[in-house]
């Protein structure tokens, strides 16, 4: 036990399933060995409190496992088992409990089968008399009972008396339940026991005494439980009173008291209980009441009747699920009381009859009907008797049920052997009801379905009455005889023909033979009253042309007619004997799905023709003729009949010897035929053709006479005296004399036709539909009558040099039909029947060329253009079938006199746009035109005349991808199409095409008729390449060429196709193409757009890149010669250049090498490359192709490899679009082929910068993007006027990020500036200027080469190249600080000559700012001579009107002030005196930087006065600028009035010149300077100042326009007075 438990343990990892499996098969392997050790650690662990339900359970089905295993097992261990199990099993029954008590329960049970004392023991002592015991305890023992009959049989009498004094203390439904299950498991246990006493080994105990212990029971059962209102109760009680009935009512004496409680039985029948179980009982009840001969008491019949028959004529309830297997055991009741009650139960049905409700009767009439056929013992007459009273009293009945019901009865009857008791009423109402049925049948109405349907289901009934009466019933009524043979030649409805046939032949067979046919009759004439013999023939051939409809009516017929043939007619009896057993054999043979209509007609024409030959001489066909024109109007129109009716009319007809009397005939049907009516149109039609066989002359004139009287008048075309109900049409009755002219031609004598064919037949075709209005029904019956007429001159042997002289006025006729017909739809079959006409049509005189030509394309484009018709559409497949045939016929014979090439390609020319029809149908048809016309002229002609030059290869182009059509049949027939052209053009030529190309494109011809559409393709492709070589060059580009026009025109698989050709040969003949290249692709180029699906594209782009990887610069040049707008065809093929990066980076050389070209000189072209290299081409173009492939290709390493040369290149083009190149003439040209007016953001200038911009981001430096972002590097170069400054920039800053780059750069900076294109030069000059401020140039050892470049571009005319190049001169002194002594010389001698005359501003000032770095790089002594004259020429511009000028001065001089050591100091202090004025006055230049410029400059030069308290700038205390620089001025002048005044007086003569400055604050200064000079002035020199003068001078400024002028001058003015007082009181003479 331990070791299974181990083992169990060990299996954890297993799901608990497999763990619990494991665990039993364990321990019941160890219980094979110690069963006793096992057992009892199993109940150990039962009796373990803590151990969960589901784990009892367990344990309980190993012990059952064992138990059933071991057997016997030890009495200690099964009474401690049976004790637990027993506890457990009582216990408080919930949800798991009642598991662990079920499965405690089985095992008692398993121990009981070896220890059954035990067991019965537990259970017996826990049942006890008036205790209400646990539900498992009784459940127990109900299985107990079952498994152990014989043993629990002792113990059942007792068991039964205890569970009866428990029933009346049962109040849970539960247990009363479980005590029914019981009990009716108890009752089988004791049916067992008694069928097998002789087993039995226990005191025997008898079926009475079982059934007086059961009584009590069933007792309680009946009069208290089955009243409990829970339904599942009574369900159990009613379950369990079956078994206890089978042991109860063979008891007489108990029998009877059981009938007393039937009333509480049938009360539950209005209760909810299923209806089915109270039957079972009841049926029980009363089968034993028949069978024991003691009926229940006569007082609870009525109840019985009633509750039973209420249950048949009722609907069952919804919930109610056993329906009709309860009605089947209520029959069962029925039958039971009509043997025991038979008089009172059908008074019952009596009185239920009158009633008069539908369902009562219906359901009273089954349940008769079914006492009637109640098997042994059958009823007594006297209860069929009493049936029949009742049913007669329902005869009047009209309801529909009720009429079925009676018939079901009188079938019944006939078969049930009691047919005497049907003849009279019987026979007579099956006689009415089928008359009744029949006639409503055939009267009905649309609106009034239901009661159809119900007549329907009555005339079945009837039919299977008629049957069963006429094969179980003897010595018929000739009444009935009557009856039934009158119902096959009136009624209308035909359905009911075979049984009707049926039964009368049955009838006729069962009358004594030895009497012949007229013993069929039970008249006591014994004769058959027929109707007569050619009305009878004629309506059953007529009846059996559709054999199979009736259920077979064809057979019944003939058998009925064999079997009357001597009354019909003796002199074909005998024939009949023999033919009529073949046609019942053909028909047995075949099904309805398997027959042919024409066959049989064909078989039952001759079986007519064969009768007739048997009354040759007299007028039996006549009669028979006159019969059959009789029965048209009795069938509907269309119908098989019908026109077999027609048929056997025209065959009858032409066997006429009377003429006379046949034209009456033909005439009276042509009169009353309804020509609206196209069934019997055509009817009368063949009618007439067929009699023409033998009466043609009468045909002929019956027609003409008919004609001649409805000629008489317009009036007359409407025939209404003759036809009332059937008004003709004028174009109807046209129509059909025009099919009946030609359907006389094609059925009579060919000597006969010859003589009436061309009149009065064809003319009298011509003449209707010429007349008439020519509609499609009057169109087709003139197409007919031609092809009738030309098909029966046809079949004639010997024509010899007959000519057909109404041909060409038929032609006519027909080719305006043809046109008139709707290209696009097929509505009639007139299309056809009008090519079919053309073509049968070949008689003499034959067509000329151009009428064969004509008729050809007119055909054509009729059929081909038709819609594929829908598959459920089979009538318009057919037409468009026959379409297609009729075309294909008409081809073969009209195009015999077109074969040469200029024909075939005429020809290929009208099928083109079938073939390339997005419609299959139409594909299909073209190709097989195509190839049905190219296999004629390969007979025909082969190599007589070849083909023109490029017709291969446009034929083949037009057909090639149609190998990979959708179409498996288009694709087939392009395949034999292409095998011709092939074949036909290696015989023309002489070509290497030999037997190994024949087998590959025979297995690729095999592939093509799969369905994979790789594998097809993959076969086109073979095929492609199979066929290439044979083409020359000029073949392929018309091979190309077609193929690209027709991309588009269809389909994605013809595109696909199109392209793969295209490719593959491309890839093999690429090389020799080289003067085709522009050709293929401009052919490429123009039909890319209309390739829609990106698939199509890319193939056919992959051969434009295949075309430039062997001739790129012709590619190149065709490529940007497209127009702008770039169209989204050509962006996709730069799309694809830019996926192969090494191609991309090729082609960006290249685009580069176009743009550069500008701005080199022209060379000449060595060759065809040369000439497309050098073509002129659009720049714009180009730049947009550039940034295209920038911002798509994948920047690996070896494309940012060209990112200088991309920069360099577009900032050239960025420049050149600023200046004259930009409007070359070539450009002017060249926007010629643009598509209208450009976008505004598609121009040169947005182009580059875009593509610039786009560059760096590609160059994944996001410091570098946003640098320039910020500082409006792409803002700048936008407009020209800051293009040089959005250069330089973005060269600094490329600089300062992009260290490798900066080599590369630097070569084509050089490079540029050496250019003869001005553009070029000056934009790399403005890289050039950041390049010379970085030491790149240097290290590269490219300064030399560099500085020599500048110093031309400083002597150019153009000012920017100037600027530029000084600016980067100056720049060396940022670059190359310590090469700027080595070209000092150069330097000052370049800047210096930018300060000369002619002053440029924007020269002069850049030449002043490179002054200005260079001498920060140069000490005193480097200068040389040219000191003086930079100080000069500063001080030369202080007063310049130009703000720059100022600026870039005051800057400069201050440069030289801090350059100036000893030897210069005296030379610059002379020079700083000069220039003292301006720059105080211009420390208030209206230019701020200027002022602050000077400012600056001023102050360094203070020192050079030689006191330092002036060297304490403005600024640096909390006053006012203005303030600070008067006091610095009022310092600085009182300086020379201690040791120089002289210099004052000259100051203010200097500062007096400036008040008629241009400059307003300029006169404010010197207004101000000049009143702190007066006062800081000496006597002496007042003396020598002009007062009036400088009054004058002051008063003007009064006048000024500027208010602060006029402060200023007011207040020296106000000095200048000042000074004057006090001169004038120095001086008495006075000077003021």
């Amino acid at each position: 036990m331990d070791s299974g438990s181990a083992k169990t343990d060990a299996a954890g990892g297993a799901g608990p399933d497999m763990r619990k499996m494991l665990a039993s098969v364990i321990i019941t392997e160890k219980a094979t060995t110690e069963p006793s050790a096992v057992i009892n650690a199993l109940i150990r662990c039962l009796q373990v409190p803590e151990i969960s339900t589901q784990r009892k359970v367990n344990i309980y089905n190993i012990l059952q496992e064992i138990i059933q295993q071991e057997g016997e097992l030890e009495d200690q261990g099964v009474q401690r088992l049976v004790a637990i199990a027993s506890k457990e099993m009582r216990e408080s029954l919930e949800v798991e409990g009642y598991v662990k008590a079920e499965v405690a329960s089985d095992t008692l049970v398993a121990l009981s089968r070896n220890h059954f004392n035990l067991v019965m023991y537990e259970l017996q002592h826990h049942l006890k008399p008036l205790n209400l015991t646990d539900e498992f305890v009784i459940v127990t023992l109900a299985k107990l009972a079952n498994g152990n009959v014989f043993e629990f049989m002792p113990y059942m009498g007792i068991t039964l008396a205890t569970i009866f004094t428990m029933l009346r203390l049962t109040n849970e439904a539960k247990m009363c339940q479980v005590i029914c299950s019981a009990m009716e498991t108890f009752c089988e246990t004791v049916q067992f026991y008694l069928r097998h006493l002789e087993d039995s080994v226990y005191p025997v105990m008898t079926e009475d005494q079982f059934a007086m212990k059961l009584f009590p029971m069933y007792r309680y059962f009946v009069t208290v439980w089955l009243r409990n209102h829970n339904p599942e109760v009574k369900l159990g009680v009613i379950k369990s009173l079956k078994p206890m009935l089978t042991l109860l009512l063979p008891n007489d004496d108990l029998r009877n008291q059981l009938y007393d409680y039937i009333p509480l039985l049938l009360a539950e029948y209005r209760g909810g209980l299923e209806a089915l179980f109270i039957t079972q009982v009841l049926r029980q009840i009363l089968e034993t009441s028949v069978t024991t001969n003691t009926p229940v008491p006569q007082m609870q019949l009525h109840t019985i009747f009633t509750e039973l028959h209420v249950q048949v004529c009722s609907k069952a309830p919804a919930q109610q699920q056993y329906g009709s297997q309860n009605l089947a055991e209520i029959v069962h009741c029925f039958i039971a009381l009509a043997r025991s009650y038979p008089k009172e139960l059908m008074k019952f049905f009596l009185g239920q009859m009158e009633m008069s409700q539908e369902a009562i009767r219906v359901g009273t009439l089954t349940l008769i009907r079914a006492i009637v056929s109640a098997a042994e013992p059958r009823m007594n007459v006297r209860t069929i008797y009493l049936a029949i009273r009742v049913v007669k009293t329902t005869l009047s009945d009209t309801r529909f049920k009720v009429r079925m019901a009676i018939l079901r009865i009188i079938g019944q009857l006939a078969l049930s052997g009691y047919q005497d008791r049907i003849k009279g009423w019987g026979l007579k109402y099956v006689s009415v009801q089928l008359t009744l049925s029949t006639y409503k049948l055939t009267n009905r109405r649309e609106s009034f379905y239901q009661r159809d349907l119900e007549e329907k289901m009555v005339h079945k009934v009837t039919m299977d009455t008629v049957r069963i009466i006429t094969s179980s019933v003897s010595g018929m009524t000739n009444e009935f005889w009557l009856r039934l043979l009158c119902y096959i030649m009136e009624t209308d409805h035909t359905e009911a023909l075979t049984p009707i046939c049926i039964s009368l032949t049955n009838l006729v067979e069962r009358q004594p033979r030895t009497k012949g046919v007229e013993a069929s009759v039970a008249s006591n004439s014994r004769h058959v009253d027929l109707p007569a013999p050619q009305k009878l023939l004629a309506r059953l051939l007529v009846l059996m042309s559709s054999p199979y409809k009736g259920e077979g009516r064809g057979i019944a017929m003939l058998n009925l007619l064999r079997t009357l043939s001597q009354s019909i007619a003796p002199a074909m009896a005998d024939m009949w004997e023999l033919e009529i057993p073949l046609l019942v054999k053909y028909l047995e043979e075949h099904t309805e799905f398997t027959w042919n209509q024409k066959t049989w007609e064909d078989k039952l024409i001759q079986f007519l023709r064969n009768s007739l030959k048997k009354t040759r001489g007299s007028n039996w066909s006549l009669r028979l003729s006159k019969e059959l024109n009789n029965q048209i109007e009795s069938f509907d129109s269309p119908s098989l009949e019908k026109g077999f009716l027609y048929r056997a009319l025209g065959f009858t007809l032409a066997t006429g010897l009377e003429a006379d009397k046949v034209e009456t005939l033909l005439l009276d049907l042509l009169y009353k035929t309804d020509y609206g009516n196209d069934f019997d149109r055509e009817g009368v039609i063949l009618c007439f053709g067929l009699c023409a066989r033998g009466q043609v002359k009468t045909v002929l004139n019956v027609l003409h006479d008919f004609e001649e009287r409805i000629q008489e008048s317009e009036q007359s075309w409407q025939i209404g005296a003759w036809r009332k109900d059937h008004p003709w049409r004028r174009e109807t009755v046209k129509g059909a004399l025009m099919v009946m002219y030609s359907c006389v031609a094609s059925y009579c004598h060919p000597q006969m036709l010859l003589t009436h064919v061309d009149t009065p037949i064809t003319a009298k075709i011509i003449h209707h539909f010429s007349s008439s209005c020519q509609d499609i029904c009057l169109k087709m019956a003139f197409l007919n009558s031609v092809v009738q007429v030309t098909d029966a001159i046809g079949n004639i042997k010997d024509l010899e040099d007959f000519e057909f002289a109404q041909k060409m006025s038929l032609t006519g006729i027909i080719i305006a039909t043809i046109k008139a017909e709707p290209t696009d739809s097929l509505v009639s079959p007139v299309r056809t029947m009008a090519i079919e006409a053309l073509s049968h049509l070949s008689l003499k005189p034959f067509y000329s060329t151009e009428e064969n030509n004509e008729l050809m394309d007119i055909s054509i484009h009729s059929v081909i253009s038709l819609q594929p018709p829908l598959e459920d559409n089979e009538s318009i497949q057919t037409l468009y079938a026959n379409a297609l045939q009729a075309l294909e016929h008409l081809m073969e014979g009209l195009m015999q006199r077109q074969l040469d090439p200029k024909g075939l390609q005429e020809m290929v020319h009208l099928l083109e746009k079938w073939i390339l029809s997005e419609r299959e149908g139409e594909r299909e048809k073209a190709m097989n035109l195509h190839l049905r016309l190219l296999q004629i002229h390969v007979q025909s002609v082969g190599v007589c005349i070849p083909l023109k030059l490029g017709q291969f290869g446009t034929l083949v182009g037009l057909i090639a991808p149609r190998t990979c059509d959708s179409h498996t049949r288009t694709r087939m027939a392009s395949m034999d199409v292409l095998s011709s052209l092939l074949d036909l053009h290696a015989s023309q030529t002489c070509s290497l095409w030999g037997p190994s190309e024949e087998l590959e494109l025979a297995k690729c011809k095999e592939d093509l008729q799969g369905l994979d559409m790789e594998e097809i393709f993959s076969a086109s492709s073979r095929i492609a390449k199979v066929v290439c070589m044979q083409f020359n060059c000029d073949e392929v580009v018309s091979l190309i060429r077609k193929l690209c026009e027709n991309v588009g025109a269809m389909d994605l698989w013809h595109d696909k196709a199109s392209v793969t050709w295209i490719g593959t040969f491309l890839q093999r003949r690429a090389k020799e193409l080289e003067d085709k290249v522009a050709e293929i692709l401009g052919a490429i180029l123009v039909h890319l757009p209309v390739a829609d699906h990106p698939e199509v594209r890319r193939l056919l782009i992959e051969g434009i890149l295949l075309l430039a990887h062997y001739h790129q610069e012709t590619v190149l040049t065709s490529l940007l010669r497209q127009p702008l707008p770039m169209e989204s065809h050509l962006t996709e093929v730069w799309l694809a250049v830019a996926e192969n990066v090494p191609f991309a980076r090729t082609m960006l050389h290249g685009l580069m090498g176009r743009l550069q070209a500008r701005f080199t000189p022209r060379a000449n072209a060595t060759s065809k490359a040369d000439i497309w290299r050098l073509a002129a081409v659009d720049p714009l173009m180009t730049l947009c192709t550039i940034h295209l492939l920038i911002q798509k290709m994948d920047m690996d390493d070896k494309v940012l490899d060209l990112f200088p040369d991309l920069i360099y290149t577009l900032l050239l083009q960025l420049s050149g679009s600023q200046g004259p190149e930009a409007v070359s003439p070539v450009l002017k040209t060249w926007r010629l082929v643009h598509m209208g007016t450009l976008p505004k953001e598609i121009n040169l200038q947005r182009i580059t910068i875009k593509s610039m911009k786009l560059l760096f981001r590609r160059l994944s430096s996001e410091q570098l993007v946003r640098t320039l972002e910020e500082q409006g590097v792409w803002s700048l170069l936008q407009t020209s006027s800051t293009l040089l400054q959005g250069a330089g920039l973005l060269a600094r800053f490329c600089m300062r990020n992009m260290e490798g780059y900066r080599q590369r750069l630097s070569e084509l900076v050089l490079r540029g500036m050496d250019s003869d294109v001005l553009s070029c030069r000056i934009s790399s000059t403005a890289v050039c200027v950041e390049f010379m401020s970085d030491p790149v140039l240097y290290q590269e050892k490219l300064l030399k080469p560099t500085v020599l470049m500048l110093e031309k571009g400083v002597d150019q005319e153009d000012e920017a190249l100037r600027v530029l190049s000084l600016r980067a001169l100056g720049n060396m002194a940022l670059g190359a600080p310590k090469k700027v002594r080595q070209y000092r010389k150069l330097l000052l001698e370049k800047c210096l000559g930018s300060l000369r005359e002619p002053v440029v501003t924007s020269v002069t000032s850049e030449g002043m700012e490179a002054l200005a770095k260079i001498l920060a790089e140069l000490r005193e002594g480097d200068v040389g001579s040219s000191f003086g004259i930079i100080s000069e020429r500063c001080r030369a511009f202080f007063d310049n009107e130009s703000e720059l000028l100022r600026l870039k001065a005051f800057i400069l001089f201050g440069k030289l002030a801090k350059l100036v050591r000893i030897s210069k100091k005296h030379f610059f202090k002379e020079e700083v005196k000069k220039a003292w004025i301006p720059l105080m006055l211009h420390c208030r230049d209206p230019c701020s930087e200027a002022a602050q410029a000077c400012m600056t400059t001023m102050f360094q030069c203070v020192h050079f006065w030689g006191r330092k308290a002036l060297e304490n700038s403005p600024g640096r205390s909390n006053t006012s600028a203005a303030e600070e620089m008067t006091v610095f001025q009022m310092m600085l002048c009182s300086i020379p009035t201690q040791k120089k005044p002289a210099v004052l007086y000259s100051f203010l003569l200097e500062t007096m010149t400036y008040v008629n400055s241009n400059l307003p604050r300029i006169r404010i200064a010197a207004c101000d300077l000049a009143g702190i000079i007066m006062q800081q002035m000496t006597a002496p020199h007042l003396k020598k100042l002009d007062f009036p003068a400088l009054r004058n001078s002051l008063q003007e400024l009064q006048l000024d326009l500027d208010p602060g002028v006029r402060r200023a001058a007011l207040g020296t003015l106000k000095v200048l007075d000042t000074c004057c007082r006090h001169q004038l009181l120095a001086s008495p003479e006075g000077i003021c």
